[in-house]
């Protein structure tokens, strides 16, 4: 696949996937006589697993240490795993924050429908 199309298929620009490889989030891409980038499958998982870990928050420099550690080979698969573990964590941490900030949304647009339903009862009221 060319950069373009990986670029259409997991809706990230050319110049973040340029990104990517420069700072080594996905290995050296494979490149054809003409110099142009020629994505593989194994490319286009390392790209969406890179999507998939910065949309659930995990940090570049993370990522940077995953990749970095995955290219040194099975005898890094037990840092690996930890460093995984952390990262499920501290999401986990996050997204219990984020649920009781939704539970505060929540409870502020119920107060705010609650007043508008009065204030309509109000209105009517004093047209009678």
């Amino acid at each position: 696949m060319t950069i373009a199309e990986v670029s259409e298929k997991f809706a990230v620009s050319q110049d973040t996937l340029r990104y990517y490889e420069r700072i080594g989030l996905i290995p050296r891409v494979n490149r054809n006589k003409s110099g142009i980038r020629v994505y593989t499958a194994e490319d286009c998982k390392w790209v969406e697993f890179i999507k998939c870990m910065r949309s659930a928050g995990l940090p570049i420099e993370v990522l940077i240490e995953y990749v970095g550690l995955f290219q040194q080979g099975d005898e890094t698969i037990a840092v690996r795993k930890e460093l995984l573990i952390e990262q499920r964590r501290q999401l986990r941490t996050r997204m219990e924050d984020m649920k009781k900030t939704l539970e505060r949304l929540d409870y502020k647009i119920a107060s705010y429908e609650q007043a508008v339903v009065k204030a309509e009862k109000e209105l009517r009221r004093a047209k009678e």
